[in-house]
């Protein structure tokens, strides 16, 4: 999210995922929710790890795999700046439907019906 301006990722030390995991899921969300907008410019490596008091290598592979993934784009010398949404070969959707098979199977073990899935879905939609 953005206040005043500023950009704000959100780190949660107690997550099973990696740092740069979570930076670069916190900018996909910003971009994909278009609060950063294309061609909006990423604070510096040095700021962000600076402002998040972690490791500068963190936040350049976290750039990196974003700028892969197609979310971002960097000019030398001038920094990384938003791509926009990537209109992507189907990589990341498909990773995500993965993810969701295996959520739902689980939730349908545990005794969820397909009508409270169904509802839960069309809460999440609005």
């Amino acid at each position: 999210m953005k206040t005043g301006g500023e950009i704000v990722i959100q780190l949660n030390y107690r997550d099973a995922r990696p740092i740069y995991e979570q930076v670069k899921d916190g900018f996909r969300h910003l971009i994909i929710q278009g609060v950063m907008e294309k061609d909006e410019k990423l604070p510096s490596v040095r700021e962000l790890a600076t402002s998040l008091t972690i490791n500068p290598n963190t936040i350049q592979r976290a750039y990196r795999e974003l700028e892969q993934e197609g979310y971002v784009y960097t000019i030398p010398g001038k920094g990384s700046f938003v791509a926009g949404v990537p209109e992507m070969d189907g990589k990341r959707k498909k990773e995500l439907l993965e993810t969701l098979d295996k959520t739902v199977k689980e939730l349908k073990f545990l005794g969820m019906s397909l009508e409270e899935l169904v509802e839960r879905i069309r809460k999440i939609s609005e």
